[in-house]
């Protein structure tokens, strides 16, 4: 069975370790997905960036944007919730805490609890 091939979106300035959560969480045996690509915002020149991004949300086939307090916010994210709106990649988001106040990204479809279930069944 082939893994579904996941871009991660996240606000970089505030929410990395969310990435690296996802990565381990991908690498399981059980896991349906694997992740391609992340947030390109520490990869390349803010002039550069979203050329790459897109190239990359073009190559996935889901991206998964994990939301925190400001998510909704952040200007990187934004951008790649609208490029991928733009190629037609499906989006999901994901609730990165089990704390908090969160508030979904518009056009970016409906805000999940993050639990292995959640995931294994939004990803495959």
């Amino acid at each position: 069975m082939s893994k579904k091939k996941v871009f991660v979106s996240f606000d970089f300035d505030n929410d990395r370790v969310l990435k690296d959560f996802v990565i381990g969480q991908a690498l399981r045996a059980d896991s349906p997905f694997e992740v391609i690509d992340h947030s390109l915002k520490e990869a390349a020149p803010e002039r550069h960036w979203p050329n790459k991004a897109r190239a990359a949300i073009k190559r996935s086939e889901l991206v998964l944007v994990m939301v925190g307090p400001h998510t909704h916010r952040a200007h990187g994210v934004l951008k790649e919730v609208a490029m991928a709106r733009e190629e037609g990649v499906p989006i999901v988001q994901v609730i990165g805490y089990k704390d908090g106040n969160y508030t979904a990204l518009p056009n970016a479809g409906r805000l999940y609890l993050w639990n292995w279930a959640n995931l294994k069944r939004l990803l495959s």
